[in-house]
């Protein structure tokens, strides 16, 4: 016999594992941003940049 479902319950994990989800990627994207950023500001203010106009 099969289990009486409880849609309510499985409503709630689909939607709490969605927002687990959506919360990685949304860090992933923040520390990928980040780091974009660091890397960005050590390039640009780096001692041998040729963008000094010391020509």
């Amino acid at each position: 016999m099969a289990r009486k479902p409880n849609y309510q319950f499985e409503r709630m994990e689909r939607d709490r594992q969605k927002a687990a989800k959506t919360a990685e990627k949304a860090a992933a994207k923040r520390e990928q941003r980040d780091r974009d950023r660091a890397d960005a500001e050590t390039n640009n203010a780096g001692p041998g940049d040729s963008s000094a106009g010391d020509n």
